[in-house]
């Protein structure tokens, strides 16, 4: 691109169509598709994908690095159809500030996507996320490094390194005794700020636990906010892996994908037991069968986005604002704070690979700070009045004095 061409894009001009789309295909061995508006499969994805399935990824890194991918595509495709090994840093510098502002675009709901009916127009031009973006450099950085080693792609990666690395990789001269620092690692890679995790507070989880419409729902939600399980992960559970006299459901691990089995309460087994009885005319027989199906017709398998729905569903109509993830928070929350649980024990349940990762899960509510701060300041306060309050005199017992004057009821 020259300088007059740099010059003369308008990103508040730019539109950005709906143009591709990342298909499921059903196959074990392609899960995923990039498609361009034309419906032909994009060769750099395919490749990329078919990489990351060979170094062991899970299904749901393919379907999440194909968003980003495809959000990337059809930055290119709007702008002049700049083609992809064609891009240079002024393409990716653009499209990172393109992302700051708006980046998040409407998108079709599921049932138009397969019926072929009308657009569902959603916001529009709104600004992604930090954490999104930054998972999109993330994405495109790794991809473009794909590309320079098999030489199928650009000279340069559009997405370069921070310019104080020099070049070098992330943590080069880490010393393995002390903790990582924060450090980025791609030039157009926002700063991140540090979460507090969000567990949902007693009074609310309640108010959201008896908003549930079935025993299936309410078993899903007993089972996440006992076991720390993440959404994709209890919905690995099969018939087999369900166990009640020994109080533990076998799940898929998302990154390991090995099979772990994590203790539950009684009450997620009880719920469960009675969705089982309420369906056992219509969910298929069998050991290996899924645990979870949908409620709606035809009988299938219960699958992320339709739980996550069913659970926005719910706080929309209790009115609040809980996501599905926050249930895991809860878990880790909860179990975090019993002082008679190790925190290695945390740390197991919820597959952290480092300690660290579960040590923030002893950051306090801030609800909960809030009132431990006002019992303190309310108990500083009557030690005060206490501190002023004259000694009685000799002969006067002081509860006799407390009762008579009002201070202390008998």
């Amino acid at each position: 691109m020259t300088g007059d061409d740099e010059l003369s894009r308008d990103l508040a001009a730019l539109v950005v169509p709906q143009a591709g789309r990342l298909l499921a295909t059903g196959d074990r061995y392609e899960p995923y598709r990039l498609v361009d508006g034309e419906g032909m499969a994009v060769a750099a994805a395919t490749d990329y994908f078919r990489d990351l399935l060979a170094a062991g990824r899970a299904e749901s890194t393919v379907r999440s690095y194909g968003m980003d991918l495809l959000r990337w595509f059809r930055f290119l495709w709007a702008d002049s159809g700049v083609a992809w090994d064609r891009a240079t840093r002024i393409e990716a510098r653009d499209f990172s500030r393109w992302l700051q502002v708006a980046g998040k675009q409407s998108r079709p709901h599921w049932r138009v996507q397969a019926g072929g009916g009308a657009l569902v127009s959603g916001p529009v031009g709104g600004a992604l996320a930090p954490s999104v973006r930054a998972h999109s450099e993330t994405v495109l950085r790794a991809f473009y490094d794909f590309h320079l080693d098999a030489g199928s792609g650009p000279i340069m990666n559009p997405f370069p390194l921070d310019r104080n690395r020099h070049g070098g990789r992330a943590h080069a001269h880490h010393n393995p005794m002390e903790p990582y620092r924060a450090e980025r690692s791609g030039r157009y890679r926002p700063r991140v700020p540090n979460r507090i995790p969000r567990s949902v507070p007693d009074s609310e989880f309640n108010e959201i636990f008896a908003g549930l419409p079935s025993h299936r729902d309410r078993a899903l939600v007993a089972f996440y906010v006992s076991t720390g399980a993440r959404a994709s992960e209890l919905l690995s559970a099969t018939l087999a892996g369900v166990d009640p006299g020994r109080q533990v459901i076998t799940v898929v691990r998302k990154g390991t994908r090995e099979l772990q089995e994590l203790p539950a309460s009684t009450d997620a087994f009880v719920w469960l037991r009675l969705y089982q009885v309420e369906m056992a005319e219509l969910i298929p027989k069998g050991r290996r069968q899924p645990l979870w199906w949908a409620s709606r017709p035809p009988v299938r398998p219960l699958t992320y986005h339709a739980t996550h729905r069913m659970f926005e569903r719910v706080n929309s109509r209790v009115g609040l604002s809980a996501t599905l993830h926050s249930l895991r928070h809860t878990a880790a929350y909860r179990m975090a704070e019993d002082p008679a649980l190790p925190l290695t024990d945390v740390q197991f349940v919820l597959g952290h690979a480092q300690l660290t990762t579960t040590q923030i899960y002893l950051t306090p509510r801030k609800e909960d700070v809030i009132r431990r701060v006002l019992a303190h300041h309310a108990e500083q306060t009557r030690q005060a009045i206490d501190r002023a309050r004259p000694a009685p005199a000799p002969g006067y017992r002081p509860e006799t004095l407390d009762v008579l004057f009002g201070n202390r009821m008998p």
